[in-house]
């Protein structure tokens, strides 16, 4: 039986994450809360979500002995990240006084800018312009809606890992791919028909 690990470090959100893959997976494919390295290694899918600030994820990634087993994972599962799961695999954030991440995708994490009467944490739902073409993109109309809570976004180096973008007040990037690799700012567990449809296609999608 094909195995999803659930990436659990302490975030709120990862059991809503994980009944919404379960809802969509196929029979033969069982979604799995995993809190060691040696489950990540034995899955077949990571999926990393998360919730919170991003000192507090490194530091507890560090902790629980996680970080080598997430780099091993990204050179050959398809795997997975939501929103702070996706700023956690850039190069740096400017959160928490400025704080080093995974290092797998280069780029910053930066803060929204105040003013121009934005609300700063970005919350609600919003259109996602798919920037390039993707399998985890089947069957999701370009600027569909999803839902998205943060404050801070990616700024990749590479503009060819933008897979996704969103405005709110500056256009800023809101998914990322790069070969067995996806990521989103928004929550798909909580989009709806396309969110759910998006994590339907990472659960068949063979990088």
């Amino acid at each position: 039986m094909a195995t999803v690990a659930v990436l659990d470090y302490g975030s709120s959100n990862l059991r809503s994450v994980a009944k919404a893959l379960q809802a969509v997976a196929a029979p033969d494919m069982k979604v799995r809360i995993s809190t060691t390295a040696a489950e990540l290694r034995r899955a077949d899918r990571i999926v990393f979500p998360g919730q919170g600030a991003i000192g507090q994820c490194m530091q507890r990634l560090q902790a629980l002995d996680l970080i080598e087993a997430l780099t091993d994972c990204l050179r050959d599962k398809p795997f997975l990240g939501i929103c702070l799961g996706m700023q956690s695999l850039f190069s740096t954030s400017e959160e928490n006084g400025g704080t080093p991440c995974l290092n797998i995708v280069p780029g910053t994490v930066r803060r929204f800018p105040a003013g121009a009467g934005l609300k700063v944490p970005h919350m609600g739902w919003n259109q996602v312009r798919q920037r390039l073409p993707h399998p985890l993109w089947e069957d999701i109309p370009g600027g569909e809606r999803f839902y998205f809570v943060h404050s801070y976004y990616v700024a990749p180096a590479d503009d060819t890992n933008i897979a996704g973008s969103t405005d709110y007040g500056i256009d800023f990037t809101s998914a990322v791919a790069h070969e067995n690799l996806f990521a989103v700012q928004f929550h798909p567990e909580k989009s709806q028909r396309p969110g759910l449809a998006l994590l339907r296609n990472f659960l068949h999608w063979q990088p």
